[in-house]
């Protein structure tokens, strides 16, 4: 008979049941781009955000969370099934979270927190100091929550109000109580947030499938060929250099306080813009195959071009935070995709969809060459990070 009582992660590798369970977060990834696809309009993409965020720091806890307990065993597993329906039903209500499913939301949202919670507490039995952490942890979280739910009462702005600031205080909590009572496994949390970019990558393809809904024309072939380019490179800026940069440098910091410092900031916080970058990205190629040869509006240029240029100011901001110093790069071609944002509202989609794809392969030729052998080293294991 299985035992009931969490038990002590042992692997560093991503458990089946964990990547299992994160499905079921992208699904929500993938309604908060339905929401914004439902309500083309600035209201929508900030509400789709809003919604982006509450998912994230939720996905980012469950990430803390099972960096301590294996998922799989004991009666995590059925408590971990249970948290997966609540989840199913609160991505079930993001398209109408800001309408008529929103006490839906907040409710099923309020039950994947709750059981965080809970686990945690059986997760910390005999770990004074962790024990500590998840009791102020909870008092965030029960403010979150009831945040949330006061929010679904309301309307004109002010659940939105109440929406930024539960997500304000997901961010601020862990600075507000300290944070040298967690603990975490060093390989095993930054391979989750390498799993998570990819199931995020993979709503971009998603965005790619509304080819079917249009007439598969050269252009929409051009497109989805295009489409699938931006995914690449985006996944390439990652995963060529940098996750294994910030994986090693997460491992190497000495535990406690200076580790869960880092843990925190370069992936609880700043992988976060990385997947509302990508997120958005796959709105404006949906926005794209649906108008190849029309103009993007605003939003559709925002989403398309800011996202990019968000998630490559997510990855300049993890450089800064960890290297203390600026890939100047990425930097630049982030502010010139944004200055382009006005361009695109008058040109064709599909050959702004081209202006984005080449500048960042341009970038990715220019950085692969500039680290030249350090790259073939670091990618072996043989050397530290390139410069650049």
């Amino acid at each position: 008979m299985p035992r009931l009582h969490p038990e002590p992660r042992e692997r560093e590798t991503v458990r089946p049941l964990e990547l299992f369970f994160d499905l079921v977060f992208v699904l929500g990834f993938t309604q908060c781009t339905a929401l914004m696809a439902s309500q083309p309009s600035w209201e929508g993409i900030g509400r789709g955000m809003l919604v982006l965020g509450a998912l994230w720091f939720s996905w980012a806890g469950y990430a803390w969370l099972t960096s301590v307990i294996d998922p799989e065993e004991g009666g995590v597993r059925i408590a971990m099934f249970a948290v997966m329906a609540g989840l199913l039903i609160a991505a079930l209500c993001v398209p109408e979270a800001f309408g008529n499913r929103a006490h839906g939301f907040a409710i099923a949202y309020g039950v994947v927190r709750v059981g965080h919670i809970i686990l945690y507490i059986l997760a910390s039995r005999g770990d004074v100091s962790l024990r500590r952490s998840v009791a102020t942890h909870a008092i965030t979280t029960s403010l979150i929550v009831g945040l949330l739910l006061v929010g679904s009462f309301l309307n004109d702005g002010g659940q939105e109000a109440l929406w930024a600031l539960a997500i304000a205080l997901d961010i601020l909590g862990p600075a507000l109580f300290g944070i040298a009572g967690w603990r975490l496994v060093p390989a095993h949390f930054a391979e989750r947030h390498n799993l998570v970019i990819i199931l995020a990558l993979g709503e971009s393809i998603v965005a790619l499938g509304v080819a079917t809904d249009v007439d598969l024309t050269a252009g929409v072939i051009i497109a989805a060929v295009f489409g699938i380019a931006l995914a690449a490179a985006l996944w390439w800026v990652y995963f060529d250099v940098v996750a294994l940069v910030t994986e090693r440098r997460l491992t190497a910091a000495p535990e406690g306080r200076v580790r869960n410092a880092l843990a925190r900031d370069s992936y609880s916080y700043l992988h976060f813009p990385m997947v509302g970058g990508i997120v958005l990205s796959a709105l404006g190629l949906e926005h794209t195959l649906a108008h190849i040869s029309e103009p993007l509006d605003g939003e559709g240029a925002f989403a398309l071009l800011g996202g990019t240029a968000i998630y490559l100011l997510g990855h300049v901001a993890l450089r800064l935070r960890n290297a203390h110093s600026v890939n100047v790069q990425r930097l630049v071609l982030a502010v010139v995709l944004l200055a382009l944002i006005p361009v695109a509202t008058k040109v064709a989609a599909l050959a702004t969809l081209v202006a984005v794809n080449v500048p960042l392969w341009a970038m990715i030729a220019f950085e692969t060459s500039n680290y030249g052998d350090s790259r073939y080293r670091l990618r072996h294991g043989i050397e530290s990070e390139p410069s650049g």
